[in-house]
């Protein structure tokens, strides 16, 4: 049987904020990229990791910068309804993930204490797991953005 390319994106069922970064805080959606949201497949072979950073980021930027950058480049930014797609489908994971946190900063969280974050997928102890990391914080060049050309 053929590799599948294409994942599938199920809009009928609204991303919830719970759904990944748990109860302990409060979460709701801050912000999202529309032309993701209206995504309802993707090509495996389409998607870019972008890192949005320059050289003299001495290999370093804060999620923030680095959300910044993304939106002016014009890319669209994977959303966590994608991030829940891979996360139903993790054989559709790219092998080339694998040693990277990948962010989906389509969706942007806010918890409770007033912090944004984004969620990201990545491999560890054999298996595919999946985290939060606040905007406010480093982001380096081994950790991209999940992204398509606009």
């Amino acid at each position: 049987m053929g590799e599948r390319n294409i994942i599938t994106i199920d809009r009928s069922r609204p991303f919830d904020p719970v759904e990944f970064p748990g109860p302990e805080w409060v979460w709701k959606i801050d912000e999202q990229d529309e032309r993701s949201l209206a995504l309802t497949e993707v090509n495996l072979a389409d998607i870019r990791l972008e890192t949005a950073l320059k050289e003299s980021d001495n290999g370093r930027v804060t999620g923030e910068e680095k959300l910044r950058r993304l939106k002016a480049m014009g890319c669209i930014r994977l959303d966590a309804g994608v991030l829940r797609a891979f996360w139903e489908n993790k054989d559709l994971i790219p092998e080339s993930w694998k040693g990277k946190l990948v962010y989906f900063d389509g969706t942007i969280l806010r918890n409770s204490h007033d912090i944004r974050c984004a969620l990201y997928v990545y491999w560890y102890d054999d298996e595919w797991r999946w985290g939060y990391y606040f905007l406010g914080g480093g982001r380096i060049v081994r950790n991209p953005s999940a992204v398509l050309a606009k």
